[in-house]
């Protein structure tokens, strides 16, 4: 007859331990190995494999260690939980430490039972971890199946990544390059959305009719829509691309089951239809409700959070009503941005050009005009292309002089806009960023010898000598370097980018190194290049690295881990594109506490000293004063542009009107974007005020804060055990100003294979020191002094497995038993290390869900097990913080020692009894979280698997002079 073995049971398989979990069949049991992680699950037939029952093995009384071997054996069994038992599944098993304001969201998300919800919250705040935990909890839980994410073509990669590091979720990309590759695989009828339970789809190649219907017809249960507010066409006036991803998006939101998320750092766009537009995919009400109304704000605010720096930054406090000091979190970000505007002037050379430029185009507008509006729209859009080609660099110049204007083209003067204006101008949007970089043309029929002869002396004026603006960014370059920056050179045009990176190497100084990334790239060689280009730098002590780039690297890529100072090269047109920027570099994970930003522009060309003045100060000061950043209206800035260039152009063809037109026209078309932008500021301050999250108060998050780190180990716990472990195990280590770095190269073999995949081999068995750092956000080849990190877990994997084994060869840090002289303890008092498995049963709407959770508890008693006083947990947690103050006979201790172990099954009632009041704890933990979803709360159940597993026990002897 068959044993049946049920979840949560300690069985012997294979010469180990091993736990039975509930995706087990009779004929077929799913074990994880105890103490092992998910990776390590096996599935074992009883049929033809010995499959018994198992006792844990009681501690031995010879395997003896002080309370810093006892504390560090219980650092090492938090830590390495896979599967706490808190009401969130997922985050013992993720690779990164979620700050308190990002459960913020997940919590919202629980009380939902269909998870609708817009994450709003500032750049480099963290929206994809905050989606990401709430992507892993749903699938953790069983409330989700399937994860689909709609993003960009250019962040689908780094949209995989985070995913596959952070929350160990493999995703395929979905992608115009991968589909052939990923349909070959199919079977007859099968879509590719129900073979890859996970994808990273690119929005715009789904968006299309052709693939539209089988993505809607086999979505995943979970959606995640990365810069959601590109797919918005609230008005008649959207482009056809935003009306083509908006009703994408109205057909995912129309099955009521579906969770759905919606990320964008701008929500509002400065229209309220945009913001109305986001809502109503949520819940449809929400698109009409009275938002200023009692009741429209309760139902807005369970599903839309919106939080700036300054509200997160400080998260929890004592204002709050919080008494732990522990719970305080600041969340460092770069303390502000440092701007200085620098200033060149054109050389002679250089100024002729430009004036004999601006005299050709000015007489092809003027002559188009009294041709038609077709030809007057493209003649005005090949100026401009001239005019900001110009202005870049002598290499996109000649290139802008040497190619057909893509408006040339056009048949209607409607077509010519819609072709000059993405290559000329600087779109607030985001998503219109990849492909834009390429150098305008400015031909607009055969221009014969003359367009020749400028470009052709555009070329010659490449070099330092000539071009004195590429001879100001060396100067300022080396002055950032010099003070241990590392500088990222933004430029509009991918010419202008090949060019200065290839004028800059060799001219900064032998340690550094320059390198260029630019719209020839695709988005995953662009991410190898800068990686390749931190690892050149790094190869050498006080090396620094120069990242030359176009705007295809100004969203979405993360760079603050690499860089530390922003560049503007080339101003852009619209300042929302300087802040996109900026916001690489200026986010959480920075390094610095000041970022720095350096802005160059031409004095005397005519143009950047207007755009500068307009947009990009006004755009700086508002966000000084607001805390946030406010797009302009792109209209707006447009007008203002369009006011200049027009202004340079009627300088040569009508000078007797140009002053007037400088003072009049572009005065009224400042002070209509003034009022626009005004309008548009007053409008976002009021939204945040409206619609601040307080669905959730900072006593809520605390309380679950405190249940996760009383499970899973608090950040000084964490940071305290990897330094004595690694003490323990012979690295060396050294401190910094960060944390701590160590050289493994004298630890055991184990851990040096375990750690290698993370570090690299070559730092580990080189003696190169590996970074530990005090924050969730690390470069890569550091180690984050979180639980989460994969050097910790592997530290702590070690730690464990070492003194559960005490066959192991080498140090063993950790020890089951000890024997503590102690001013502590007026009686002898004994501390236990307990772990417990729990049976959870968590119901959603996807079915019933059967887990095995673990935790870890102390607890104490005075006396003998058969008439112990039991202390309570607080006490306990006290003891084990206690140190020896006097020496302890060996033999004495493993007599002593050995008599408390015999008689240990004495405590087993009270350890049944506590476990099953813990199951209790955790049951209503469980209850609270979902409270919202009355069907799932009545199906959740929590059972106590017995019995316990005595991990370690620690005997505390009084000395003479009785309790300090």
């Amino acid at each position: 007859m068959m044993t049946t073995f049920t979840p949560g049971l300690l069985v012997s398989a294979r010469g180990r331990d091993w736990v039975v979990l509930p995706e087990s069949a009779d004929d077929m049991l799913v074990l994880r190995p105890l103490g092992g992680a998910d990776d390590d699950i096996a599935a074992v037939f009883p049929a033809f494999e010995e499959v018994r029952d198992a006792q844990f093995r009681k501690p031995s009384p010879d395997d003896l260690g002080d309370s810093q071997a006892a504390g560090l054996l219980r650092s090492a069994l938090r830590i390495g939980f896979r599967s706490g038992a808190g009401p969130f599944r997922s985050l013992a098993g993720i690779a990164v430490e979620p700050r308190a304001y990002q459960l913020v969201p997940l919590m919202m998300a629980l009380r939902q039972r269909v998870v609708r919800l817009l994450i709003s919250d500032d750049v480099g705040i963290g929206k994809t971890v905050e989606a990401g935990l709430i992507a892993s909890e749903l699938l953790a839980q069983g409330s989700a199946r399937r994860l689909a994410v709609l993003c960009s073509p250019a962040l689908a990669e780094q949209w995989q990544d985070e995913l596959r590091t952070k929350f160990g979720m493999d995703a395929e990309l979905v992608l115009a390059s991968t589909v052939s590759k990923l349909e070959r695989g199919l079977e007859l009828g099968q879509s590719l959305f129900d073979k890859y339970p996970n994808v990273i789809v690119s929005t715009d190649f789904i968006k299309s009719t052709r693939h539209r219907d089988d993505f809607v017809k086999h979505c995943p249960d979970l959606v995640i829509v990365d810069e959601a507010h590109t797919c918005v066409a609230a008005e008649e006036s959207a482009s056809t691309q935003n009306q083509l991803r908006y009703e994408l998006l109205q057909k995912v939101a129309a099955d009521e089951e579906r969770n759905l998320l919606l990320v964008t750092a701008t929500p509002h766009s400065g229209k309220e239809s945009a913001f109305r537009a986001l809502l109503g995919l949520l819940k449809p009400e929400l698109a009409h409700v009275q938002l200023d109304s009692d009741a429209g704000r309760r139902l807005l605010a369970g599903h839309f959070v919106q939080r700036k720096r300054a509200d997160v930054r400080q998260f929890l406090t004592t204002e709050d009503g919080l008494t732990d000091n522990d719970l305080r979190e600041d969340t460092k970000f770069p303390a502000d941005r440092y701007f200085k505007d620098e200033t060149y002037k054109l050389s002679p050379a250089y100024r002729s050009l430009l004036e004999d430029s601006i005299a050709y185009a000015s007489e092809r507008v003027s002559a188009a005009g009294d041709r038609g509006k077709r030809e007057a729209r493209i003649a005005w859009w090949s100026a401009i292309a001239l005019l900001r080609s110009l202005v870049s660099s002598p290499r996109a110049a000649a290139q802008t002089l040497r190619t057909r204007s893509a408006a040339a083209t056009a048949a209607t003067a409607e077509e010519a806009d819609r072709l000059g204006a993405p290559l000329t101008r600087d779109s607030g949007d985001v998503d219109a960023l990849e492909g834009l970089d390429v150098a305008p043309g400015a031909e607009t029929e055969d221009a014969g010898a003359r367009l020749a002869e400028l470009a052709e002396r555009a070329a010659e004026l490449e070099g330092p000598d000539e071009d004195t603006k590429l001879a100001t960014l060396v100067k300022h370059l080396k002055t950032l370097l010099a003070d241990g920056y590392h500088p990222i050179v933004f430029c509009r045009y991918i010419p202008t980018a090949e060019y200065v990176a290839e004028r800059l190497d060799g001219k900064l100084g032998r340690k550094t190194v320059v390198r260029a990334v630019t719209g020839t790239l695709s988005p995953q060689q662009r991410l190898q290049r800068i990686e390749e280009l931190a690892d050149l730098a790094g190869e050498e002590p006080a090396a620094r690295r120069v990242l030359v780039a176009t705007d295809c690297l100004s969203e979405g890529v993360n760079l603050q881990h690499h860089f530390d100072a922003v560049v503007h090269y080339d101003l852009a047109w619209n300042p929302t594109r300087h802040d996109q920027r900026e916001g690489r570099v200026d986010r959480f994970g920075q390094k610095r506490d000041t970022v720095k930003v350096i802005t160059l522009y031409g004095s005397d060309n005519g143009i950047d000293g207007k755009v500068l003045e307009v947009l990009i100060k006004k755009h700086r000061q508002i966000r000084k004063d607001l805390g946030i950043s406010v797009s302009v209206p792109d209209e707006s800035s447009s007008g203002v542009t369009n006011a200049v260039v027009e202004w340079l152009l009627m300088r040569n063809e009508k000078p007797e009107q140009a002053s007037l037109f400088d003072v009049e026209t572009i005065s009224e078309m400042t002070g209509k974007l003034e009022a626009d932008w005004k309008s548009a500021a007053e409008r976002e301050t009021a939204s945040r005020s409206r619609f601040a999250q307080r669905t959730i108060r900072p006593e809520e998050v605390a309380k679950e804060v405190l249940a996760i780190r009383d499970t899973l180990g608090r950040a000084d716990e964490v940071r305290e055990f990897t330094r004595q472990a690694l003490a323990s195990l012979e690295a060396v280590l050294r401190k910094d100003d960060e944390g701590f770095s160590a050289d493994l190269s004298g630890t055991p073999v184990g851990l040096r294979d375990a750690v290698a995949p993370v570090v690299g081999g070559d730092a580990v068995e080189s003696g190169r020191p590996v970074p530990f750092r005090a924050t969730s956000a690390v470069a890569r080849g550091e180690a984050a002094l979180v639980r989460t990190d994969p050097v910790v877990g592997a530290i702590a994997g070690y730690v464990l497995n070492a003194a559960l084994d005490d066959q192991t060869d080498g140090p063993r840090p950790a020890r089951r038993c000890g024997v503590i002289r102690t001013r502590a303890v007026d009686v002898r008092t004994t501390l236990l290390l307990v772990r417990y498995r729990f049976h959870l049963t968590l119901p959603s709407r996807a079915g019933e869900r059967q887990l095995v959770a673990e935790d870890a508890r102390l607890v104490a008693f005075q006396g003998a097990p058969a008439k112990a006083v039991w202390l309570s947990p607080e006490d306990a947690l006290e003891l084990a913080d206690r140190t020896a103050d006097e020496n302890t006979d060996r033999e004495f201790a493993i007599r002593t020692m050995g008599r408390v172990l015999d008689a240990l099954d004495e405590t087993k009632p009270y350890l049944e009894k506590y476990g099953d009041e813990l199951a209790a704890d955790l049951l209503e933990s469980h209850r609270s979280a979902r409270r919202a979803a009355s069907e799932i709360v009545r199906g959740v159940n929590v059972i106590a698997q017995k019995p316990a597993d005595i991990l370690g026990a620690y005997v505390y002897l009084p000395v003479s002079g009785g309790a300090a």
